[in-house]
């Protein structure tokens, strides 16, 4: 019979041998340096690949990491080529392939992982002029330099070797990781929208502006001017040609007359500064006034101006000639104060409340007088803030809910014919019952498992309770309330019950917890006497403890009866 130890190296042999008998193939591999394609311990990336660019790593997941040695594949970097930071940087200055190893102790365990970098130089390029000027709507194509296999990275992600121009940003293309020096900034010109108006007749000693401003533009009148705008004060055609970059040129005209008057100048008033929900109706006062034309398109003697805008009207006196003016209508700052709708935020939370529209004064509920609020208790807040003369105001109730505590109590076992009825206590006002009702006292009467469902502001809380019931054959009950009056009715406090008790035991106890009456005999009755005087009127608790005498079953109940004469 081989002994212990002779078994145990028979067995070592023959794993040994198995192990050796496997073909290469079906071995599994460890992770070495040149296993890295299968083996990633520890992820890392680079921000880039470019010589003499600083090359920023990057571990993907550093959760349980407390020691790092980085080593850049780099030897002639000196003492560069390694670093113990979490996220280090290495330049290379040479192109060329590096093996980078990184070494990691992960929550007491250390790998190591290898990966390959590419170091190539920049690929010259020009891309031309460093400015593109396109129309709206227009688009243009800008291509790369052609590297035959190389991967192109644009500042949209995208990844092609050109790119659709059609936004306003700098244009610029990594090629192998290696950004191009060269870039291209792109803007748009809006599509200029030119009307110098309709022709007029203006009367004798009046002037007008016209205005052909658009954006990266130039201007040429037919009066030699360059400016985007020009006053007119003398009868004459009038045409502007409007360059505007990317889209071409534009052109209007416009004939003015001065004819006729002079007549006395009229004034729509200055311009105005209104208060939110205010409105301003002009109307001008001119003598003999035959025609009016309004900016705003109207031809009525009176307009409403109700939003910042620049007004003019046009007034023709008499049938021959028109004056005219202009005025700004602006609307103050103060807008229209809202704190926001009346809101429930959870008990230890804050609010703030902003009433910050610009210098200016604010008056809150409590007489302070910061822009902004912090609510940390229930109730109304108000504020009124006022900038210039307009006057402007809000309120807002803030209530707070506690975190929901739903609690039913234990599973329980009850008698037949007994009833349960469950609480919903720390549920707040928002709950359901299993049966998606939301009575607050549910009744149980049958058996079953009962579930509440509570939500408020601060979230949602779930119970439930299993109910049994079973057959209590020796089943005991004690009334509610005696009278002992000695007069024949209702005169002592004893228990029914239907089967042979052991054990038995009831205690009664007054509202100060002294014991008023004991017995072990289920026979004896309480009279409501203690020490031989009738017990005051009142409310007593009483225990009670017996177990059946034939199945033992231990029972164990509580209770009051009230005492009355």
């Amino acid at each position: 019979m081989r002994s212990l130890s002779t078994r145990v190296l028979f067995t070592g042999l023959l794993i040994l041998l198995i192990v050796h008998c496997i073909p290469a193939s079906s071995r599994s591999v460890l992770p070495s340096a040149h296993n890295t394609a299968l083996f990633r311990l520890t992820p890392f990336r680079y921000s880039n690949t470019c010589v003499n660019d600083k090359v920023t790593f990057l571990i993907d997941n550093t959760n349980g990491i407390t020691t790092v040695q980085w080593n850049f594949g780099d030897p002639s970097s000196g003492n560069a080529n390694t670093s113990a930071n979490i996220r280090p940087e290495h330049t290379y200055t040479a192109t060329g392939t590096y093996t980078v190893t990184l070494t990691v102790n992960r929550n007491g365990v250390q790998d190591v992982t290898t990966q390959d970098i590419t170091i190539v130089a920049p690929v010259p390029h020009d891309f031309g002029p460093q400015d593109m000027i396109l129309c709206e709507g227009q688009t243009a194509v800008l291509n790369a330099p052609v590297v035959p296999g190389a991967t192109y990275l644009w500042q949209d992600s995208s990844t092609g070797p050109s790119i659709v121009v059609d936004t306003t940003t700098t244009y610029k293309v990594k090629i192998n990781g290696c950004l191009v020096p060269d870039s291209v900034n792109a803007f748009f010109t809006p599509i200029p929208k030119l009307d110098l108006g309709d022709d007029h007749t203006l009367c004798l000693g009046e002037s007008i502006r016209l205005d052909a401003t658009s954006q990266n533009s130039t201007y040429q009148w037919n009066t030699g001017e360059t400016t985007s705008t020009i006053v007119v004060t003398k009868s004459g055609y009038y045409e502007v040609q409007v360059n505007a970059a990317g889209c071409g040129t534009y052109t209007d005209a416009v004939t003015i007359n001065i004819a006729g008057g002079p007549y006395p100048p009229f004034s729509l008033g200055p311009d105005t500064l209104l208060c939110p929900g205010e409105s301003v109706t002009l109307s001008p006062n001119v003598p003999g006034a035959t025609r009016y034309t309004w900016s705003t398109g109207s031809r009525a003697p009176s307009v409403t101006v109700r939003n910042p805008a620049d007004v003019w009207v046009f007034v023709q006196i008499d049938n021959t000639c028109e004056v005219l003016d202009t005025i700004g209508v602006r609307f103050n700052a103060l807008r229209n104060i809202n704190l926001g709708n009346d809101t429930t935020i959870c008990k230890g939370e804050f609010l703030v409340l902003t009433a910050d529209y610009g210098q200016g004064s604010y008056l809150w509920q409590d007489g302070s007088e910061q822009a902004t609020f912090y609510v940390r208790q229930q109730g109304i807040y108000y504020v009124r803030a006022q900038i210039g003369r307009c006057i402007s105001s809000d309120t807002i109730m803030v209530r707070y809910d506690d975190t929901l505590r739903v609690n039913l109590g234990p599973d329980t076992v009850l008698c037949k014919q007994e009833i349960l009825r469950l609480y919903p206590a720390g549920a707040g006002g928002n709950f359901k019952w299993q049966d998606s009702t939301n009575v607050p006292v549910y009744t149980v009467t049958q058996p079953g498992i009962y579930a509440l469902v509570a939500n408020n502001t601060c979230g949602r809380a779930v119970d439930s309770v299993t109910v049994q019931y079973k057959d209590c054959e020796c089943q005991l009950y004690l009334p509610t309330a005696f009278s002992p009056n000695n007069d024949g009715k209702n005169d002592l406090f004893r228990p029914v019950y239907r089967c042979l008790l052991a054990e038995y035991q009831l205690s009664v106890y007054n509202r100060w917890g002294e014991r008023v009456f004991f017995t072990t005999d289920p026979q004896l009755a309480w009279t409501g006497y203690k020490n031989g005087n009738p017990i005051d009127i009142g409310t007593y608790v009483w225990i009670l403890d017996y177990k059946s005498a034939d199945t033992r079953q231990q029972v164990h109940k509580t209770g009051t009866v009230t005492v009355v004469y």
